[in-house]
């Protein structure tokens, strides 16, 4: 499998439906993607094994219900580091890389250094997850966090096709 700074060779239309299909069904056989997308079914196991090889496609997954699965509150926090010398970084992104309720954290410019998305199952295990976790990784000397009170829009989905980007005015 190809790194993500190693160039892939040019998605073709055909590649570009494939992507298309396959994000909004993952599940999909490959008969029902292969009529999709206009090929016959051994071409389109090929060029889907070939997205795969190279990296485009990263996996396959089942989206869960946060809410049923008992982790409904969903915050983000700001994490600025007090130290940056030395591996601080390197350190930081060890320990949260441990921690389950964290999904994503990145690495920002701005006014801090780290943006982490957590879900947890209320305000009350928000605190220890602050106070006990986030705030005791290495480096970590401030947080500022936001609560979400409603999720307005949620993907996984990158647009593929030229014309599903926004375009400008």
């Amino acid at each position: 499998m190809r790194t993500s700074r190693q160039p892939v060779r040019a998605l073709d239309r055909l590649d570009r439906k494939i992507l298309g299909v396959l994000q909004a069904d993952g599940r999909i056989s490959m008969k029902e993607l292969a009529e999709a997308v206009g090929l016959t079914i051994t071409p389109c196991i090929e060029r889907v094994k070939r997205l795969e090889r190279d990296g485009v496609i990263m996996g396959y997954y089942a989206r869960l219900n946060p809410t049923l699965l008992g982790s409904a509150l969903l915050v983000f926090v700001e994490i600025s580091l007090g130290n940056k010398s030395g591996n601080m970084f390197e350190q930081f992104r060890r320990e949260v890389l441990r921690i389950p309720e964290v999904l994503e954290c990145h690495l920002v410019s701005g006014d801090f250094d780290y943006l982490i998305k957590a879900r947890i199952r209320e305000i009350g295990e928000y605190r220890r997850l602050l106070g006990d976790i986030l705030l005791q990784l290495p480096g970590a000397a401030q947080s500022k966090s936001y609560v979400v009170m409603e999720e307005i829009k949620e993907t996984l989905a990158i647009a593929v096709d030229e014309k599903e980007r926004s375009q400008p005015g």
